[in-house]
This record gives structure tokens, sequence and C-alpha cells, in this order.
């Protein structure tokens, strides 16, 4: 794991600002304007391409392995139960089409997602909210096992959590900054309900969660086995990508047990007084997205560009 770590840091360097300003000049206007006009009818996908980005490089480095299609002798990340809620595939394959058409064989599949990331995040805001160096390859290997041995859980505990990403090289700070991005988007009843039903196996409510809130959550969630339902990860401006998740999560009103385990740790904690300041939280995303962003990144010759996204060359 430490070999793997190192080699995403040294891979890392070798991104750049503007990678394709030579080789394809239009290419990250090209992402921008297909990704803001898709967010503009659907303004939940940029949540969605946060977790995307977030779930890619979390399985074997940034390397579009997420979306690669099963095969009749593969089952695929995408397929795992820890993606089967992604979405926004047929925008990823829309750019790709595009970029295809422009200039053949020239920007990866995996600079598409940490682009298209950020410029879903953005069209709220009408700029760009942070730097995406660019220069990634795609991986020619995906494999569902390891989805759901390396994406981190919304039940684990700060140990855990802090681990899983040490294990890929960001730190404590990365952790609580990135866990801000759950100021958008839905969680899945089934991910928290144990909270409020079934704590400790004994029909228990989390006594961490706030009692109001945990009322409220009860009225969404009517039971364990509900595995459709969604709610609002930040109630009242789950649109809106703010520090508003912070404010929430000093009122115990975060809605994964690994939400409140932020909570459980001192440096943690204060990690998270900082973020309640939106230009800080801002300034830091961006500089946490950018090392997520670099973990073991294919470059140079390694890896392909993958004419489709979803296969291999």
């Amino acid at each position: 794991m430490l070999i793997f770590v190192a080699l995403g840091v040294c891979n890392g360097g070798e991104l750049r600002k503007k990678f394709y300003k030579k080789s394809c000049p239009e290419a990250e206007d090209i992402v921008k304007n297909i990704a803001w006009k898709h967010v503009s009818t659907n303004s939940v996908l940029p949540a969605k391409f946060l977790r995307m980005h977030f779930h890619d490089c979390f399985v074997r480095g940034c390397d579009a392995s997420v979306l690669l299609d099963s095969t009749a002798n593969n089952t695929a990340e995408k397929d795992a139960t820890p993606n089967l809620s992604l979405a926004g595939f047929d925008v990823i394959d829309e750019i790709k089409t595009q970029l295809e058409k422009t200039c053949p064989g020239i920007v990866s599949c995996a600079d598409i997602i940490a682009l298209v990331a950020r410029d879903s995040v953005s069209f709220q805001f009408k700029k760009s909210m942070w730097e995406v160096l660019t220069g990634r390859r795609d991986g020619r290997i995906s494999v569902a096992s390891q989805a759901v041995a390396n994406i981190p859980s919304p039940s684990f505990n700060f140990t855990t959590l802090k681990q899983s990403f040490a294990n890929k090289g960001l730190t404590l700070h990365d952790l609580v900054v990135l866990s801000g991005g759950h100021t958008i988007g839905v969680g899945h009843c089934n991910l928290f309900s144990s909270r409020l039903y079934n704590f400790t196996g004994k029909g228990d409510q989390d006594p961490s969660l706030n009692s109001t809130h945990a009322a409220f959550l009860k009225t969404k969630c009517t039971s364990l086995a509900d595995n459709t339902t969604t709610v609002t990860m930040d109630p009242g401006s789950s649109l809106s990508f703010d520090s508003n998740y912070f404010k929430i999560l000093k009122q115990n009103r975060g809605m994964f047990q690994s939400d409140a385990a932020l909570l459980t740790n001192k440096g943690s904690r204060n990690i998270v007084d900082e973020l309640v300041e939106s230009k800080k939280f801002f300034t830091e995303f961006g500089q946490s997205m950018e090392s997520m962003g670099a973990i073991g990144v294919l470059t140079g010759t390694s890896g392909e560009i993958r004419k489709k996204c979803s296969v291999v060359n």
C-alpha cells in the first residue's frame, strides 16, 4: 500500500495545468459547455459527478475504471454495491463523443471525470471553483470487489475513516474537507437508518444524533428495510454548494455515521470549526480535490486513451 501511495504522489507530479493546450485546445471548454448544459436542467448532477470522481479515485487511482462496463467474465466497479446509485454516465459519453470528433484519441476519460466534477459544481457560481490538473490516462482493469474493498463506507467510525484516506495518501485535513461534498446530494435510507432504529442492535437510536433531526428522518425512512427512499444530506440547502454541511454537523445533524465520526476526534472537530466559513471551505476544498485527483494516476505511456469510456480499446 505504501508503494502504491508513493507511486500516486510521484505520478501526480506529472499532471499539469492546461495539459491539452496544444493537442486539443478546445477540450476544457467542450467539457464545461456540455456539463453546464445538463446541470442547467438537472440540478442533482453536481453531487453525482463529485461522487463519481471520488469513487473512481479511491479504486485503482483516478483512471476512469469506474466507467468500464462489466463483461461476460468480469463484474466491473460500476456494478459494485457502492456504485449502483452513480449517475451521469450518459453525460460523460456525450462529452467523450464530442471530444473524439474534435481531437480523436487525445483526451482521457479519467480527465473528463475530474473536469466534469469541477465544472458541474462551478455552474452555480458561473466561474471555475478550483484548478484541475490534467494528463491522466485511462486504466484497463475494473473489478467490483476492489470497489467494495476501497470505497469508504458511510458506517465507518473515525479510526477506519482516517485509515481509509491515509491508505490513499490523503490527510486528516483532506478527510474533513472532502466530507464537505455532502453539502449537496442525497443519502439512501438504508445507509443510515440503523442510527434511527437499531444503533447497537437493541432497537435503539444513535445518542449522538440530534433528536429533533432524528424524528424528522424517521418520517422519511420508516423502517430499516427501506432501500429506495432518499433524503437530502443538507436540509434546506441540498442543491447549493456551500459550507452549510459543517454548520449542520456541529448541530449533530450529520446524516451518516461517517459524518458524525468527524466530531469524535479533537483534531477533526477543530477543522470542522474552521470550515464553517465559506471562503475558507471553498479554498480548502479545491486544494483537497487536487490531492484526491492525483491518487494513483496513470501518466506518460501508462494505460491508454479510451476511444469509448465504457470499454477498453
